[in-house]
């Protein structure tokens, strides 16, 4: 009988876990996850009284048990010349380009193909491959869904571990057709105001399109400390302004005063020693979709990913002021005003401002940059030029910049004015004054669940979960612990702060975050939750209720993720013991008699 059991073990390890999901070549047998055939599960016993009986029930199950193993046999010869014939023909050609005698598909094909159920489908240039039975194996973890029934070029080309030999034959593996259908492109309306925005990568999830606004899947922030310029987060107010670099000009100057200085983008590049700072963009908004289930706000339904952070270089402020004839810290003036070029049809710009007294502050740190990640701005995010104020909300960051102006007044733009200001709960549309409050500047301590995203299912019987994510807080104030908990706050755990290469109390750029701790015991459905300390020790408030705005600001209430723990519920409460004896005497006498149940 052991013998026979470690044949069974062996051949469902060595040839089932291979080919779980797939159709035998030869003999059309299913083989899965679930696959169970009698051969495997015969149980053989030397026990029974009637030997002749057990002889035949041994030769039986010895002759299906060669059976299978003969077909798992040709399944694995058939599989091994399948897999070099393309194994050889993937060197001959390039990854991704058509493949004669296999199927052609449509981009509607595939869209269609999502989910485990349809078979998840994607396309590589003219590729199309079936990931369905990879995903679970997938060293990035759901990342790979991103790109389900759709193509995963954006995506590939995000990892330099993509870019080699091995992973792209491991890819044509799962080689099933080929697609010559390209996409069709929008018509532009030349008389529509946004007909000339830039293109956007297709991770970005759109919150609105005109003006366009987007964030990145919240799964990829934990990926790279400075985020990739095509996948940070998108927000714009107006239209996107089309600058040409050889006409651009920023005016400096004095509300008030007859002279201003001019320079243009070469004068910036090259008169300045450059200087560069890792900052946080944060929206005002960010995580406003978790007041939005408390009582509606009006706003962008922003998720945790309206913050990303980059190495910003440029010219630094106080250097550009002095070189202007402007002492900051001597000058008669109560803001500094930064205006863009973005406009709307009227011809109102978008501008922001922040006290004299917090530029005085940072005068050494804020930038007036003209790269991003060591590339010239993206139009998205201000090309040519934009200011850069670490710690600061990102409403004041104003991209596109083209003056900047000392003066007694604050900015009158709108978005200075009458948005991104906070009240209490109790203050709603019809009885908000926003001339009551100042304009937001330094944004709250905050952090986010990156991984595993909600909803997520662990693995079957997993009784520990990995959990990563951001945490950050303004006006320089670093992130000292975050805490992250799987019992409602019971216990905590200290995450591991990947913290940056900048002082505590000008940490301007944000901390990435990791963990791993135990599940509950029988517990199927866990709430994740993680709250951040920052250097002042500010603290995240614990729900959503009571820091509730008419315009959804400021959210940084402590983060919730919902996970699912597969496998049997947690077995209910055995019955009282008199009630077991009573059923255990019911179930003897039943043999003898009717007993009503």
């Amino acid at each position: 009988m052991a013998t026979i059991r470690i044949l069974q073990q062996g051949i469902r390890k060595s040839a089932v876990a291979g080919y779980r999901g797939r159709i035998h070549p030869i003999a059309g047998v299913a083989l899965n996850k679930d696959w169970n055939s009698s051969f495997a599960t015969r149980t053989f016993t030397t026990s029974s009284n009637n030997g002749q009986q057990r002889y035949h029930n041994w030769r039986e199950s010895a002759a299906l048990l060669g059976t299978a193993a003969g077909l798992v046999g040709l399944t694995l010869i058939a599989k091994s010349k399948n897999d070099s014939h393309l194994a050889a023909s993937s060197e001959e050609r390039e990854p991704g380009s058509i493949v004669p005698d296999l199927p052609t598909y449509t981009l509607s094909d595939v869209s269609k193909r999502k989910t485990k159920e349809t078979r998840i489908w994607m396309t590589y240039k003219n590729g199309v491959y079936d990931v369905t039975d990879f995903v679970s194996n997938h060293p990035g973890g759901s990342k790979i869904l991103l790109a389900a029934g759709g193509a995963m070029d954006p995506f590939w080309s995000m990892y330099a571990v993509h870019k080699n030999k091995e992973v792209f034959e491991m890819l044509e593996e799962l080689r099933i057709g080929n697609i010559t259908e390209v996409p069709e492109e929008e018509e532009r309306d030349a008389s529509n105001p946004y007909a000339n925005d830039p293109k956007r990568h297709p991770a970005l999830k759109p919150s609105s399109s005109t003006p366009f606004n987007a964030e990145p899947p919240l799964q990829l922030l934990p990926d790279n400390f400075l985020t990739p310029n095509d996948l940070f987060f998108v927000r714009n107010h107006l239209p996107v302004p089309d600058v040409d670099p050889k006409t651009y000009k920023l005016e400096v100057g004095i509300d008030g005063a007859s002279r201003t200085k001019s320079l243009n983008l070469s004068e910036l590049k090259n008169r300045f020693q450059k200087k560069s700072v890792a900052s946080i963009v944060q929206c005002a908004g960010n995580r406003r979709s978790e007041m939005v289930k408390i009582k509606p706000v009006k706003g962008l339904n922003w998720g945790a990913a309206a913050i990303s952070n980059a190495e910003w270089s440029g010219v630094c402020l106080d250097d550009l002021l002095k070189y202007s004839g402007i002492d900051i810290d001597y000058v008669d003036c109560d803001h500094i005003i930064f205006d863009g070029l973005d406009q709307d049809p009227t011809g109102s710009k978008y501008g922001a401002s922040i006290p004299i007294e917090l530029a005085r502050r940072l005068k050494r740190d804020i930038i007036i940059a003209y790269e991003m990640n060591g590339e010239d701005i993206p139009r998205d995010h201000g090309y040519p030029v934009r200011v850069i104020l670490p710690g600061i909300v990102g409403a004041r960051q104003v991209k596109w910049l083209h003056k900047i102006l000392l003066s007694k007044k604050e900015s009158d733009c709108h978005w200075q004015q009458k948005d991104y200001k906070g009240f209490h709960a109790s203050i709603d549309w019809h009885n908000v004054d926003f001339s009551t409050v100042p304009a937001i500047q330094e944004l709250p301590v905050n952090s986010a669940i990156c991984e595993p995203v909600n909803g997520t299912s662990l693995e079957e019987g997993a009784n520990e979960v990995t959990v990563k994510g951001y945490a950050w807080s303004g006006g320089g104030r670093g992130i000292v612990r975050v805490d992250v908990t799987t019992d409602g706050g019971k216990t905590w755990h200290s995450a591991e702060l990947k913290q940056p290469d900048q002082p505590l109390y000008k940490t301007y750029a944000w901390t990435l975050w990791e963990t791993t701790i135990p599940l509950p015991a029988d517990t199927r459905d866990v709430e994740i939750r993680c709250k951040a300390v920052d250097s002042s020790y500010n603290v995240q408030p614990d729900n959503v209720d009571g820091i509730w705005n008419l315009r959804g600001v400021l959210s940084n209430a402590w983060f919730k993720v919902d996970v699912k723990v597969p496998g049997e519920e947690p077995q209910a409460k055995k019955k009282s013991s008199w009630w077991v004896n009573i059923k255990a005497t019911h179930g003897i006498l039943a043999e003898f008699c009717e007993w009503p149940d």
